[in-house]
């Protein structure tokens, strides 16, 4: 969400136009400020004895991950020529819209919880 209103109200320059024409690198940019700081709120009520240096590490490199999630499915949705990965979600782009930054994102926490913290 916070990427979407950066994108909107400060988006100048396209991320990629050929895979998704509408993302800026403003959008991005405000999309991984936003992940470090709601990660530090999460850190501060949920994990205290979590270091700050390992979501300061963590949180844009999962924000990253996310995002290329996205661009990922949304170029397997121009290949295919298709607008909707599916009918679940009518208006949604399908479940897959609604999962594709965590596809990429939640290997990484995995990986980071077992061999990081």
């Amino acid at each position: 969400a916070a990427a979407f209103y950066a994108g909107t109200y400060l988006g100048r320059h396209k991320l990629h136009p050929a895979i998704s024409p509408g993302k800026t690198i403003e959008g991005a940019i405000g999309g991984i400020a936003a992940n470090l700081v709601a990660a530090f709120v999460f850190k501060s009520i949920f994990l205290p004895e979590l270091p700050n240096m390992l979501v300061l590490i963590f949180a844009p490199l999962a924000g990253i991950a996310g995002q290329l999630g996205d661009l990922f499915e949304s170029e397997m949705k121009r290949t295919s020529n298709i607008k909707d990965s599916g009918n679940i979600l009518p208006g949604h782009g399908g479940i897959l819209d609604r999962i594709d930054a965590l596809v990429f994102a939640a290997p990484l926490a995995y990986f980071f919880k077992v061999y990081i913290f």
